[in-house]
């Protein structure tokens, strides 16, 4: 069970890499851009594949972190797809943001394949995977987490197995949720009180010391007070297609979410107006400039 494939090297799925290899586990990766494949492989001197159904013949687990739904579809389709590499009793650990109905449509092609598929999206950034303290929203067999309970173990402090696949997913968009509500509501007020003439950094430090200081106002601390200088975390891009699958599972299940729908409008914009590549922290850069 040391053995781990990692399809999918961005900011998420390389620190995953990275962790995976540093606890001891032999690591193949894939990177459908190969060059940022053989960067971590010359920096680690991790197996590179180059292709997912590669990849995936060469371990009893095989963690999946890609951008949206459409690459992840992409990634286990066809002759070169994870699904044609997948061993018999393998456990695929989908970790991407997606539509419960992508999962619920993966696991029986994952299971035709002899294997079981996952849904373990994670709530933690790049530094959380560094300390292995992500958590993990797990939908899916019982067996099959305690199969890919060492992975588990190496990134996350906590797993929370929700119930059947598709329930991990949307447990994510749930806790996404409440982190673009965070995102739009400190842009806001940390505009508001700079308007109001209160020193940018002062003004943060209240927000930490009162009953908003979630968690979020630590992380994003950087992002927001020194916006031009931080490099971006999670991009104002994918903001909108998180809300948009928000929005989308939640008109399914017919619950109202007025909030989140004025955030998605919020995030539709700032894509519109070039901003898609930054930081999310960067909507209070664009409320500075709009008042």
């Amino acid at each position: 069970m040391d053995q781990v494939a990692v399809i999918g090297l961005g900011r998420m799925g390389g620190a995953m890499a990275r962790k995976l290899h540093a606890d001891g586990f032999q690591v193949t990766v894939h990177n459908r851009t190969q060059a940022k494949a053989d960067e971590l492989a010359d920096e680690l001197g991790l197996v590179v594949l180059g292709s997912a159904r590669e990849a995936a013949a060469t371990a009893p687990l095989v963690v999946s972190s890609l951008a949206d739904d459409a690459a992840v579809e992409h990634a286990y389709d066809g002759p070169d797809g994870l699904l044609a590499g997948l061993a018999e009793g393998a456990v695929v650990i989908e970790t991407s943001t997606l539509d419960p109905g992508t999962v619920a449509r993966l696991a029986p092609r994952v299971a035709d394949a002899g294997a079981t598929l996952l849904d373990a999206p994670v709530s933690g950034s790049v530094p959380a995977v560094e300390a292995g303290g992500l958590a993990f929203m797990v939908g899916g067999d019982t067996a099959a987490i305690e199969h890919a309970r060492p992975v588990f173990d190496a990134l996350g402090k906590r797993t929370f197995h929700l119930g059947e696949v598709g329930t991990g997913a949307a447990m994510k968009l749930a806790v996404n949720g409440v982190v673009h509500a965070l995102n739009a509501a400190l842009s806001e007020a940390l505009v508001l009180a700079e308007r109001a003439g209160i020193d940018r950094r002062v003004a943060w430090e209240v927000f930490g010391a009162g009953a908003a200081g979630a968690p979020f106002v630590s992380y994003k601390e950087a992002a927001f007070l020194q916006p031009e200088e931080t490099l971006p975390a999670f991009s104002l891009a994918l903001v909108a297609k998180d809300l948009e699958l928000i929005t989308g599972l939640a008109e399914r299940l017919g619950v109202p979410t007025d909030q989140a729908r004025t955030n998605l409008a919020l995030a539709q914009r700032a894509n519109e107006d070039g901003h898609g590549d930054r930081d999310m922290s960067w909507l209070a850069q664009i409320l500075r400039d709009a008042s």
